[in-house]
């Protein structure tokens, strides 16, 4: 199911339509207030968020989201200044897309975003088979979840997106190799388009530094390679 948060009726009608065309159910609302009770049902598995309400934004719904679960999120935005695309990132937003948009690249980008978060769900406790270990995080392959190893040794989860844990991945694959930007990118895209520039890789590089790092300051898994590019070492 899909949450629509949309102001105006022309737009949100219009993507309702040709949401539940493409076989999603739908629900919709249009402002701050219904979304919250919108949102308390919960069993959506992608929300769609415009940034402009006439009761607040949609950056405070997003919030409110993932402070209670990890749901993907994507922003309608009028705008497509790098500060609207960073903050939404920045709060764990999977994607954006500029009004006005066609909605066959709207519906790539849900199929592309809903892909991914599948992917990338945490399932069962797993066990040692298909662990990667670098310094203190443990990545489990054959799961999609990866751990920090305090030195208590009691594995603590790192709730990382679809996105974060595919770049994440695209370094491991590379350990040993500086990855400049420009490869990383590739690594990023699928066929359907993941639709990542410059500027939100370096967010996503942020984002997931902040939760794998002791020190994210001073990296010690991922490391800057100055005027090269990252890299991970063996």
């Amino acid at each position: 199911m899909i949450f629509l948060l949309e102001d105006d009726d022309a737009i949100g009608m219009g993507l309702k339509y040709s949401l539940e065309k493409e076989g999603y159910e739908v629900s919709i609302a249009k402002s701050k207030a219904e979304a919250m009770k919108v949102l308390a049902d919960g069993g959506f598995e992608l929300c769609i968020l415009d940034i402009n309400l006439p009761d607040g934004n949609g950056y405070d719904v997003c919030r409110l989201i993932k402070e209670k679960e990890d749901i993907p999120v994507i922003f309608l935005t009028a705008s497509d200044a790098e500060v609207n695309v960073v903050m939404g990132l920045e709060m764990g937003a999977d994607d954006y897309i500029c009004k006005p948009f066609r909605i066959n690249e709207l519906m790539a980008r849900i199929r592309t975003v809903l892909r991914r978060s599948s992917r990338g769900k945490e399932q069962d406790r797993p066990g040692e088979a298909g662990a990667l270990e670098i310094r203190n995080l443990r990545i489990y392959t054959n799961e999609a979840r990866v751990t920090l190893i305090p030195e208590d040794g009691i594995e603590e989860t790192v709730e990382l997106t679809a996105l974060e844990y595919r770049l994440l991945l695209a370094f491991c694959n590379n350990r040993g190799f500086v990855m400049s930007r420009s490869r990383l990118l590739e690594e990023m895209w699928d066929v359907n388009g993941d639709f990542v520039n410059d500027n939100t890789l370096t967010v996503y590089i942020k984002r997931l530094r902040d939760k794998i790092e002791k020190d994210p300051a001073d990296p010690k898994i991922i490391k800057t390679v100055r005027g090269l590019g990252y890299i991970v070492e063996k």
